[in-house]
């Protein structure tokens, strides 16, 4: 290593690149500078800075595969070839780990590597990920062929993915969400797909521009826990349900992640299986049903579905 010592520790004495050394220390091995940039909630540009800092000091190194640009700790660094800095990063690491800070990074670092598993871009060359044809997509819409057709309201539909999965099987398709700028890319995202059957509206899920008992399956995804009352949300959902209609939520189990509150404008940070059981039933629901519908070790994020008929 060229780098002084002293000069080394004033390197290290940056609170942000410790916290990014400590995330590629982890057991996921590498991540490329967009995934350190959702795991940290700093700008790209800003990652890119530290990274540089970090791998000219020899710390980092770069790799490339699969068309990404990808980092890792240099394997001088737990080698020893830094003297006893290993030591006393490892030390460090330990006794930040029980701070709001790192434990933000750990959580958003978990919805990381469970997005990448998902992600066969990333993936493709990774054997233990990669099985040709299989996808996520596929299997829904192949699943959506067995429904009879219904009309449908997506409520709080952000950019839309939702909404064009359901308008493959769906009679016709209601997509709200109160942001324009959002509807605005699900209608540019539906005209890409072809798809000609939603109805793009402007409105809160609190209160609902769709009209009394006009459609069969109301969903919420991901969509309560934004809400500034969500039984308001759920009783606005049952309204436009004909009768025999279903309302179908997704929505987060209760946990402690209050990152989340100002980097992605949570109100709720989740519900438990009991509350949103509550919450479809005094909105008139029978029938109700809750499961989880995804859960992986070590994540703080747990999803539950919840169901009920009018």
């Amino acid at each position: 290593m060229d780098m002084q010592p002293a000069a080394l520790y004033r390197l290290l004495g940056d609170e942000l690149r410790l916290r990014l050394l400590r995330v590629l220390a982890g057991k996921h091995g590498r991540l490329n500078v967009g995934e350190l940039t959702a795991v940290l909630g700093i700008a790209q540009s800003g990652i890119s800075r530290h990274l540089k800092l970090l791998k000219d000091a020899g710390l980092v190194v770069e790799e490339r595969g699969g068309g990404f640009t990808f980092f890792r700790l240099a394997p001088t660094l737990s080698d020893g070839g830094f003297g006893g800095l290993w030591g006393v990063l490892q030390a460090q690491f330990a006794e930040a780990a029980a701070t709001p800070a790192v434990r933000a990074d750990e959580s958003r670092l978990q919805e990381v590597i469970r997005l990448r598993k998902e992600n066969f871009a990333v993936h493709g060359s990774d054997r233990s990920q990669f099985v040709p044809g299989r996808s996520w997509a596929a299997w829904s819409r192949a699943v959506g062929l067995l429904l009879p057709a219904v009309d449908v309201a997506d409520l709080a539909c952000g950019e839309g993915y939702l909404s064009v999965e359901c308008a493959h099987w769906a009679r016709r398709v209601v997509a709200v969400d109160r942001s324009a700028a959002v509807l605005k890319r699900g209608r540019a995202l539906a005209d890409r797909r072809g798809v000609k059957n939603i109805t793009w509206k402007r409105g809160d899920i609190e209160k609902l521009p769709i009209d009394r008992a006009s459609v069969d399956v109301a969903l919420l995804s991901q969509a309560l826990h934004h809400a500034a009352d969500p039984s308001r949300a759920v009783a606005e959902a049952v309204r436009i349900l004909r009768p025999g209609g279903r309302v179908l939520v997704l929505d987060l189990r209760e946990h402690d992640q209050e990152w989340v509150r100002d980097r992605v404008g949570d109100r709720w940070l989740g519900f438990s299986d009991d509350r949103l059981e509550e919450l479809l039933e005094d909105a008139g629901l029978r029938e109700v049903q809750i499961r989880v519908g995804a859960r992986v070790p070590g994540d703080p994020f747990t999803v539950l579905i919840g169901r009920g008929t009018k």
